[in-house]
């Protein structure tokens, strides 16, 4: 194992995860929490950084990667769900929403006619021309992103923080809302809406491949090489995380904030002046970046693996193209349409990779995945027709019942007691 690759793999993967939505939830996280900001970000951490993490280990333990760990549900479960995953944290919704975040954060500020289409226009068309370019080669993503990218953005973020750190001593709030009764258990759920362990499925080929390229051939050296690497993009995430939140839980203003990405642009104005804007922005710029090349890596040699009559060059090509289009689209219609769909996914995802890790150990590993995933999947749809505003159904009064149904945790219980039910049919149908 060469410790200089897995150390820049490491960051690679760091500036992969950490797109411009990780900016928005630790921010406004410290202002809610107040003198409760170390049982809430610790609650944020353990959610937000290990679940990515862990998917990212799972898929490097799985040969065969997304659709490997599916199969094991069904082999047509395997290829559909690997094929949902991909497209929607891909081409239909994550690669067009963070190029949008781009450019609603990094550019429209600057703008006088901010809704302007050329403006948008002609933003997306630089944007994805460099996503395009940074796509085409995957053997050089670790050069480009871990090498460069990272330490750029690494070194914006210090920037923004240490102004924070020196100048911002404003005394800790009481804590407000959700953080009043149980800042833990508040913290771990906003980490777990960040939905990061989606895309750590697709980052996952990712790595293995920057690993194999590096001369890794057997699969033990590139999960424990991926290990390492996971490692080192946790406690990035992990220290980022805890200085953006303390930025909100310290920022000195009485200004009333309604999410995080206000408040770090008033944070930025008011340490560096307009300057603050200019790193603010950039911070965004590499940070959406990142993370898009990044899926449209991962997608492409997801789809260019498994349909080889198409090249991997000519899957970005369709790829940055399809991004592109939607996201001329706007932020707001990207983010109505993509939620519902990325909220039914994760659950799904969770589930699979908590089975990865237990997989050696089942004796009736297939009866236990389909129980897992049938009780899942009722509480997905229900998920789903919650975020498209659909409520008070009978299916939803039916099951709002169970232990943590309300913060959007209903299905753990049940995937659990699914995965018992499955263990005890293998055995009465193989008691050997």
């Amino acid at each position: 194992m060469v410790k200089k690759e897995v150390f820049f793999t490491g960051l690679m993967l760091f500036a992969l995860f950490f797109g411009a939505g990780n900016l928005i939830f630790p921010p406004f996280l410290g202002m809610e929490a107040g003198t409760s900001f170390w049982p809430a970000i610790i609650g944020f951490v353990i959610s937000g950084v290990s679940l990515p993490i862990l998917s990212v280990i799972a898929i490097s333990l799985a040969e065969g990667g997304v659709v490997s760990i599916g199969s094991r549900v069904h082999p047509l479960f395997g290829v559909f769900f690997a094929l949902v995953t991909y497209l929607a944290v891909g081409p239909f919704f994550g690669i067009p929403r963070g190029a949008s975040v781009a450019f609603e954060m990094g550019v429209a500020p600057f703008l006088a006619d901010r809704s302007s289409h050329s403006f948008v226009f002609i933003f997306m068309v630089v944007f994805f021309m460099v996503v395009y370019l940074f796509s085409l080669n995957p053997s050089k993503i670790v050069d480009r992103i871990g090498q460069w990218l990272t330490p750029a953005l690494l070194l914006a973020i210090a920037a923004l923080c240490t102004g924070a750190f020196l100048k911002f001593n404003a005394p800790l709030s009481e804590p407000s809302g959700k953080y009043e009764e149980s800042p833990f258990i508040a913290g771990f759920i906003e980490g777990y809406l960040t939905m990061d362990a989606i895309a750590a499925l697709a980052f996952g080929i990712v790595v293995i491949t920057a690993f194999t390229n590096s001369g890794m051939k057997d699969w033990r050296d590139r999960a424990k090489a991926t290990i390492a690497a996971g490692v080192i993009a946790g406690i990035g995430l992990a220290a980022v995380y805890i200085s953006i939140a303390w930025i909100g839980a310290r920022i000195e203003t009485d200004e009333q904030f309604s999410n995080g990405g206000e408040l770090l642009t008033t944070a930025s104005h008011m340490l560096f002046g307009e300057g603050g804007r200019i790193l603010l922005g950039t911070i965004v710029a590499l940070a959406c970046l990142t993370t898009c090349v990044g899926l449209t890596t991962a997608t492409a040699q997801f789809l260019s693996g498994r349909w080889s009559v198409i090249s991997y060059r000519a899957f970005v090509g369709i790829l940055t193209f399809i991004s592109f289009l939607i996201a001329n689209m706007g932020l707001a219609q990207i983010i109505e349409v993509s939620v519902p769909i990325l909220i039914m996914i994760y659950p799904f995802a969770i589930v699979l990779v908590v089975l990865a890790f237990v997989h050696p150990h089942l004796k009736y590993s297939t009866p236990v995945h389909v129980g897992a995933i049938l009780m899942t999947t009722i509480f997905s749809i229900n998920d789903g027709l919650t975020a498209l505003n659909v409520s008070d159904t009978f299916f939803q009064k039916a099951i709002s019942w169970v232990p943590f149904f309300s913060s959007g945790l209903g299905w753990a219980l049940p995937a659990l007691a699914g995965g018992l039910i499955g263990f005890f049919v293998g055995k009465l149908k193989d008691p050997a």
